[in-house]
């Protein structure tokens, strides 16, 4: 019997030998990168442990120590310099693809010829506003990296890691609720309000991009639910199994939140809204997950 159990499991062995084989020649080709990465300044950044002393305690050393606060409102100065520097220069970089950013977003309503101004300085005020938009949305991933940078020392190592993951998560779920809100809801909420009751609308820029852009940023803001979870769960506040007993609750404050989202009153727009963030309440618990495993394995080094 236990002949026959070598013999199966030898064509087992060696198929889970030559999937690993390439892993282990990459292990082996990078080791030395790796090695000097953990050496280095780089490394040590994300290995660092912070000192973990109660809070009234730091206190008095910053009493004792005035320097010690100073240095951090320094700190900070330089980390919100950059970020507005970048920021000015996001505006300005915006200017350049404005104007077919707008055609863009027109394009529902069949275009920018569907628009009809009735002030003199209406059309530039919208072209100011969505160039300004489109700004701070390219700088809010620098940004965010720079409020990072000012807190990571604070962190425990894995939570500095994980947290710098999450940054290109928020902007890939923001832009996803983007994404979902204008080739979604947009085309199915628009003929809906502009038709209803059988009267025409005539459209005006301001008014249809104020509308339009609203709409798509607080979708795109209830679509980062999953990182706010994670956010919560880092901090020991949830876990993943009071989310899961809980999704009840959830579904009727996901429907409260969709019904004030969702710009028309029909169900089959609100429930447009509601089978996404229902799905993200549940992606969350996956977050929230990791968020818990993270805390497990992040513990102080005594």
């Amino acid at each position: 019997m236990k002949l026959f159990i070598k013999i199966l499991l030898s064509p087992l062995r060696l198929i889970f030998f030559l999937i690993s084989l390439p892993f282990k020649l990459l292990k082996l080709l990078f080791s030395p990168i790796s090695n000097w990465i953990n050496n280095s300044k780089f490394g040590k950044f994300f290995s660092d442990v912070p000192d973990d002393r109660p809070v009234m305690e730091a206190a008095s050393e910053v009493f004792k120590s005035p320097s010690i606060f100073f240095d951090q409102i320094e700190d900070f100065r330089k980390h919100l310099l950059r970020s507005l520097l970048f920021l000015v220069v996001s505006i300005l970089f915006s200017f350049t693809f404005t104007d077919q950013i707008i055609a863009f977003i027109a394009q529902p309503v069949g275009g920018l010829a569907s628009l009809q101004a009735i002030e003199v300085t209406e059309s530039l005020g919208v072209f100011m506003k969505v160039a300004l938009l489109l700004g701070v949305a390219f700088a809010l991933p620098y940004i965010t990296f720079e409020i990072w940078l000012f807190i990571a020392p604070g962190l425990m190592p894995r939570s500095r890691k994980v947290s710098l993951i999450t940054i290109p998560f928020a902007l890939l779920f923001f832009v996803s609720g983007l994404a979902f809100a204008y080739y979604f809801l947009l085309p199915s909420t628009l003929p809906f309000l502009l038709d209803f009751m059988g009267v025409s609308t005539k459209l005006r820029p301001q008014s249809y991009f104020d509308f339009v852009t609203g709409i798509m940023f607080w979708i795109g803001v209830s679509f980062e639910f999953p990182l706010v979870i994670f956010g919560i769960s880092s901090m020991g506040w949830i876990n993943p199994s009071m989310l899961l007993k809980q999704w009840r609750m959830a579904v009727v404050v996901v429907s409260v939140i969709a019904a004030v989202i969702t710009p028309t009153v029909d169900p089959v727009n609100m429930s447009l809204v509601m089978a996404p963030m229902i799905g993200l309440y549940f992606i969350s618990i996956l977050f929230s997950w990791v968020a818990n495993m993270a805390i497990k394995t992040d513990s102080p080094v005594n």
